[in-house]
């Protein structure tokens, strides 16, 4: 029977050969790190991290001998610019950065942000292409944001 376990820090354990719980979270509940968190098998953790911590993709939130209670990146709302050439990414990433939004630049050079009305704006008013798309963002939310 699942029950609820209080998470003071991540585990620094290897997973080795225990069972992996993916516990899918988007880029604002991987800042929420005071709260309770159901997992898919029942288990509840309840997240007390110090203040400033940052929950990563990957990251082993709890383990024990049998599981362990992994963060994945959930799929959310964002914006996808396919910039044509290395230019043009540069001043994607430029727009986006300056209205303190974070970006994911893919292997293939594409460049995504978490979806916002004014980012999507501002990046058409510029002529790039722009899709709507659900996905994983492995960037920070906003809010994270630091000069």
């Amino acid at each position: 029977m699942p029950g609820v376990i209080r998470v003071e820090r991540p585990s620094d354990v290897e997973i080795g050969a225990r069972e992996r719980v993916l516990l899918a979270l988007d880029a604002h509940d991987r800042r929420r790190v005071r709260r309770r968190l159901e997992a898919p098998d029942g288990t509840v953790l309840e997240l007390a991290l110090p203040t400033g911590s940052v929950i990563r993709v990957g990251q082993v939130l709890y383990a024990d001998e049998r599981r362990a209670y992994v963060v994945s990146a959930a799929a959310e709302s964002t914006l996808v610019v396919r910039p044509r050439d290395l230019r043009e990414a540069a001043r994607a990433g430029h727009l986006i950065g300056n209205l303190h939004r974070d970006v994911d630049v893919l292997d293939d050079g594409r460049v995504v942000a978490l979806h916002d009305d004014t980012v999507e704006t501002r990046l058409r008013a510029a002529g790039f292409d722009v899709e709507r798309e659900e996905r994983a963002f492995l960037g920070r939310a906003p809010g994270e944001h630091a000069h």
